[in-house]
């Protein structure tokens, strides 16, 4: 078994004359007797003689060996990015990371790569980690100010991010490479923050990360990082990780279906839409759901008021057609999350107003997001707009609406509304139904009623339908 896997040791180097053969010499035999080991060295363009002395050393080693020089320098990232393509590309099943300036021991690889061995787990990344043993961390000589902010930006990455890695810093990683084929790597950055990326990327896609504890060693190796900068670019990179996972920005490198974008509160915990939506509805009633977005909504209307809810089949393409039912009888029909998905709300509601002809009680309760939202102008105002997994922004909308615009529409296409709620941002979704979701609830809910147009997350709407032209000029002849 062992010797089927396949296992790659990619060499990073840049300007590296005085330790690669170091390196190279200090990779144990012995992982020849349990894998099928080669070896590549990656030369980031450097400006001495890196890889001519690399690709010199590899001549007879005892493994096989090749030594590729990059026309132009890549960065740290860019430069790990050629190296996982050629292990996905050479057919390789695991590829191990190792500095070419001997800070990070290849004597630890046999015990990084004894866990991808294993037959009774999968595993997707080994870290090879200073901060398991902190003391020897300090006792390897890093400095006091890298080991202080490496547990610092660790522990604010962890807490951002959810996760409990010792270190998020270090350079020593093997991954597996059906893994890394499933990252949309391309998309990272070139520079030094590529290693946080790829943390979240393995993450967010559910991957299983083991850390090992690896022996610290800082000698004359010249450091390349702008520590400052670097420490930015990590803070921001998390802070857009919190913010995707709650579900309010969007970035496809780190996109996965499987990501979890909101917290599972239930609708009925706080004063959401869906449960304005129930308040509204009487006893008893025949309930048309079209948008069929919650079924907290649906449960309750059934078993708390005695409805009779209809949902709309899945296979229903509201764009060109409306489901079967009763139309006659219906009393409500309820439409959230609906006219911002439509190409064309106009059309949609054209079509809904005439199915409700000749049912003169029927109210409409329709819902969109209010585009208006402080938060998203603040984000224009720095320039940005982007689209996520949820929310007003959310990657399904077609159509963006504020509070007048909405109700213009709803005008427009032949509907009187009845009654306006300005609603909260479901805080609780994004940070769970704690005492700071709800303290924002509380802050919120007199301020959209104060100013709707900046301050409403959300625009609630009951209207009725009234009678076209057509329709009473048919009424008047009769």
């Amino acid at each position: 078994m062992h010797k089927q896997l396949r296992v790659l040791i990619l060499i990073l180097a840049y300007n590296a004359e005085k330790t690669i053969e170091s390196v190279l010499d200090r990779i144990p035999r012995e992982l020849a007797q349990q894998y099928d080991v080669h070896v590549l060295v990656l030369d980031d363009g450097s400006r001495d003689a890196t890889h001519a002395l690399a690709k010199k050393h590899l001549e007879g080693f005892w493994c096989p060996g090749e030594a590729l020089r990059n026309p132009v320098n890549q960065g740290y990232g860019g430069n790990q990015k050629v190296g996982y393509r050629y292990a996905a590309e050479q057919g390789f099943d695991v590829v191990a990371m190792v500095h070419g300036d001997g800070q990070y021991a290849p004597e630890c690889l046999p015990m990084l790569l004894e866990p991808f061995a294993r037959q009774n787990e999968r595993v997707d990344a080994v870290f090879g980690s200073r901060m398991l043993h902190k003391r020897d961390a300090l006792k390897g000589g890093m400095p006091y100010y890298k080991f202080v902010g490496n547990m610092l930006l660790t522990a604010f990455q962890n807490r951002l991010l959810g996760t409990h890695l010792s270190e998020f810093h270090t350079g020593y990683r093997v991954y597996r490479v059906a893994m890394l084929r499933e990252l949309p790597l391309d998309l990272n950055t070139n520079d030094f923050d590529f290693d946080t990326e790829i943390i979240m990327q393995v993450v967010f896609s559910g991957g299983k990360i083991v850390e090992l504890p690896i022996p610290t060693h800082y000698g004359d190796e010249v450091c390349h990082v702008n520590g400052l900068r670097y420490a930015w670019d990590v803070m921001v990179t998390s802070l857009k990780g919190r913010l995707i996972r709650m579900g309010v920005f969007f970035d496809p490198k780190f996109f996965f279906p499987q990501t979890e974008v909101a917290r599972k509160v239930s609708t009925f915990s706080f004063p959401s839409t869906g449960k304005a939506v129930a308040e509204s509805i009487r006893p008893g009633s025949l309930v048309l759901d079209l948008g069929c977005t919650d079924e907290d909504l649906a449960t309750h209307l059934r078993q708390e008021k005695g409805c009779t809810v209809i949902s709309c089949p899945p296979d229903v393409d509201l764009d060109r057609e409306l489901p079967d039912a009763p139309w006659d009888r219906l009393d409500y029909v309820v439409a959230l999350d609906v006219l911002e998905e439509r190409d064309s709300a106009e059309d949609f509601l054209a079509r809904l107003r005439e199915r409700l002809t000749g049912n003169a009680g029927v109210t409409l309760i329709a819902g969109s997001a209010n585009v208006g939202f402080f938060i998203t102008r603040l984000m224009l105002l720095f320039g940005q707009f982007n689209y996520g997994r949820r929310g007003i922004l959310a990657l399904s909308h077609k159509r963006l609406f504020t509070r007048h615009s909405l109700a213009r529409l709803m005008r427009y296409a032949g509907f009187r509304v009845l009654r306006k709620q300005m609603m909260t941002a479901p805080y609780p979704r994004a940070l769970g139904n704690n005492r700071l979701a709800r303290l924002l609830m509380a802050l919120n809910r007199p301020l959209a009623r104060l100013l709707p147009g900046l301050f409403a997350y959300q625009v609630l709407l009951e209207a009725q339908h009234t009678p076209s032209a057509e329709s009473v000029l048919r009424k008047a002849m009769r």
